[in-house]
């Protein structure tokens, strides 16, 4: 599906993401996306300045994505419930789009063009943990363990890597408990 017309940075993400969706991240390249979008690929540098810049513009896109689905879920809670619903609302995330998932930065706070999404993303997940008076250095690590749960569950889940008979959800919310255990100790 051309969208020749008109082509702007925020369309070429759209057909990035697309090819993302289809095809996996490998499946993302500048040739790939050009044809996509029905131009030349030198034409694709009038909005992007390499295929690096367009991987980092589709990371902004996710970053913004997963706050904006996280936001939504937590909105009007609080403590358990909140931290639950976010935890629900990441995994969620990752199995609907597993091959966007995938092309997720791994660290955007470091990456100037993906700073801003990237902290957006962290403070959601800060703000969840001050019901539990927990701010500092203390929050940071809870955050590292919110995302090392969710991130490594629902990556193996989505992956086809939990082959035992018993119900992903039955383990899910354990671990979910487990957290909420862990942050009413932290105080």
């Amino acid at each position: 599906m051309a969208v020749r017309s008109r082509l702007t940075t925020s369309k070429v993400v759209d057909a990035a993401l697309e090819l993302v969706d289809e095809q996996g991240v490998e499946g993302l390249t500048l040739a790939a996306v050009a044809a996509r979008t029905g131009v030349a690929t030198p034409s694709l540098y009038k909005h992007v300045a390499s295929l690096a810049d367009l991987r980092g513009h589709v990371g902004v896109r996710l970053l913004e994505e997963m706050a904006e689905r996280f936001t939504r879920a937590v909105l009007g809670l609080a403590g358990d419930e909140a931290v639950a619903a976010l935890m629900h609302a990441y995994r969620a995330y990752v199995n609907e789009h597993p091959k966007r998932y995938a092309a997720m930065p791994m660290d955007p706070l470091h990456d100037e063009l993906q700073r801003a999404a990237g902290m957006k993303l962290m403070e959601i997940q800060l703000a969840t943990l001050r019901g539990y008076g927990i701010e500092g250095s203390a929050a940071i690590h809870a955050t590292r363990r919110l995302r090392v749960i969710v991130h490594g569950f629902a990556s193996i889940e989505s992956s086809g890597g939990f082959g035992l008979p018993e119900g992903l959800d039955d383990t899910y919310d354990q671990l979910i408990r487990m957290y909420l255990n862990d942050l009413r100790g932290t105080r």
